[in-house]
């Protein structure tokens, strides 16, 4: 059977789930999920991608259904509208618009490559990637990085989230500052990863639930802290700057809470407010709303929606690449099935053929090697319109021709050649291809005496001279 294989990918992410399902389909450890799965029935390849916004795995089977069966647990803690399967091209394709940022929260943001090689090194580590999986994710890698260099997908900001924190860079320094985010979902997360690439000293996520907001501050790349929302109003008298992005119905800081903060920038991206805009006109508050973000969006969405159209034809130009790859290797591995097997019986019967000569007469070198390049020709020019048709039967995907091929040629068979009474149990089609390439008789029956002298053999190396050959040498390539 061909061993390639298919993908199958299951995944819970931003667009389908939320952060409690995100959570629930989550592993403890990434490396023991690919164990999990390796020791599935079924599992010879897998590989899996966690961060705060997605849960993903992949595993390599022979059939879909047994992808399917490996992969259910993972999306058994989780409501089904949240779950995404992904069948073999669709499981490729996805992993291609993973690392070019066309899947995440932020439209082309970087951070998602860094994290994919991250678990690519970790399925390395664990021997989940085997030859499937490590040409779909080199693939992916690559899409990920022609789309940086040769787009604008990852120029400027386009979430009210960045926007926020590139409108606080702007007007305080930021260097040295304590930050303070409000809200640990979708949009507080951007703001927090944003905000944690500047030079910011610390950051105080606050969120109505804690265990959210430990695991962003666990994601980020700063000193980072988690606290109740409760603690926002104390927090805020420390920080630098505010970011508020709650789904609460009810302003989270009052006035009164900044009258003693000091010199503090608010950037409120909440609906409604989630700083009571009174605080405004407290000594050294500034607060800007979700408008005073416009001009910063606005200037940079158009940019990176006209390269998201230009990575997706590329995704589209390396995706057919990538089935072509495929495709050359499922042929490659029958053709390579053919020629093994073919190989086998032609030093069988070349090392048989060798034996019965040196037996009536001393066959020098040059012999020797004259009949190997007669067999090693022969194999070639047999083999040469069967290989032509597999790599079209790949081209075209005809995996009928090619799992019969790989049936006729299997590179385990250590039988003896059929015989013409066998052949002749073949089917008609298979029988009548064998009869033309194979026109072998046993020796010694009626058809070995020829009429007058044997002629040369056909396909003898150039520069070969037959007169150099003895005679029942001749006789015998001549018969076989």
């Amino acid at each position: 059977m061909i061993r390639n294989g298919v993908i199958t990918g299951v995944r819970v992410a931003h667009d389908t789930a939320t952060v409690d399902e995100i959570e629930a389909a989550s592993a403890d450890d990434v490396a023991d999920r690919i164990a999990d799965l390796l020791a599935t029935p079924g599992v010879r390849e897998a590989f899996a991608i966690q961060t705060c916004n997605r849960a993903e795995a992949y595993v390599v089977t022979d059939r879909a259904d047994q992808g399917r069966d490996a992969l259910a647990e993972i999306a058994e803690p989780v409501r089904s509208g949240a779950v995404v399967t992904m069948a073999h091209e669709a499981s490729l394709r996805h992993l291609m618009r993973l690392a070019a940022g066309l899947e995440s929260l932020v439209l082309g943001e970087d951070q998602i490559i860094g994290q994919l090689k991250d678990a690519i090194e970790i399925a390395r580590r664990a021997e989940g990637l085997g030859p499937m999986l490590e040409d779909a994710l080199m693939k992916a890698v690559h899409v990920g990085e022609r789309a940086r260099t040769e787009t604008a997908i990852n120029e400027g900001v386009v979430s009210l989230g960045s926007a926020a924190v590139t409108l606080a860079d702007r007007e305080i320094d930021l260097d040295g500052a304590t930050a303070l985010i409000l809200g640990a979902g979708e949009m507080g997360t951007i703001a927090a990863e944003a905000i944690a690439e500047t030079a910011v000293d610390r950051l105080l996520i606050a969120n109505r639930t804690i265990p959210h907001a430990t695991h962003v501050a666990d994601t980020v790349s700063t000193d980072a802290s988690a606290i109740g929302l409760s603690a926002a109003g104390a927090a805020a008298d420390r920080a630098d700057v505010v970011i508020a992005a709650t789904g609460s119905p009810d302003h989270v800081l009052a006035a009164e809470e900044l009258a003693s903060a000091g010199e503090t920038l608010c950037i409120d991206l909440a609906q409604p407010r989630d700083i009571e805009p009174d605080a405004d006109a407290e000594a050294g508050v500034t607060i800007h709303d979700i408008d005073a973000l416009e001009a910063i969006t606005a200037e940079t969405h158009a940019r990176r929606e006209d390269a998201a159209a230009e990575v997706e034809t590329m995704i589209d130009e390396e995706f057919d690449r990538l089935l072509a790859l495929f495709k050359r290797k499922r042929a490659d591995e029958a053709i390579s099935t053919m020629y093994e097997s073919a190989e086998r019986v032609k030093n069988r019967e070349v090392g048989t053929a060798m034996a019965k000569l040196d037996a009536n007469a001393e066959l020098t070198e040059t012999h020797r090697e004259v009949i190997e390049s007669l067999a090693d020709s022969l194999v070639s020019q047999l083999l040469a319109a069967p290989t032509k048709s597999l790599r079209e039967a790949a081209a075209e995907d005809d995996w009928t021709t090619i799992q019969t091929a790989m049936q006729l040629f299997n590179p385990e068979f250590d039988g003896p050649v059929p015989t013409d009474d066998a052949v002749d149990e073949l089917d008609v089609d298979n029988a009548d291809t064998e009869a033309d390439d194979n026109d072998e008789t046993p020796a010694g029956s009626d058809s070995d005496t020829q009429a007058g002298p044997p002629k040369s053999p056909a396909g003898l190396p150039d520069g070969v001279d037959p007169e150099e050959i003895p005679q029942h040498v001749l006789e015998q390539l001549s018969d076989n």
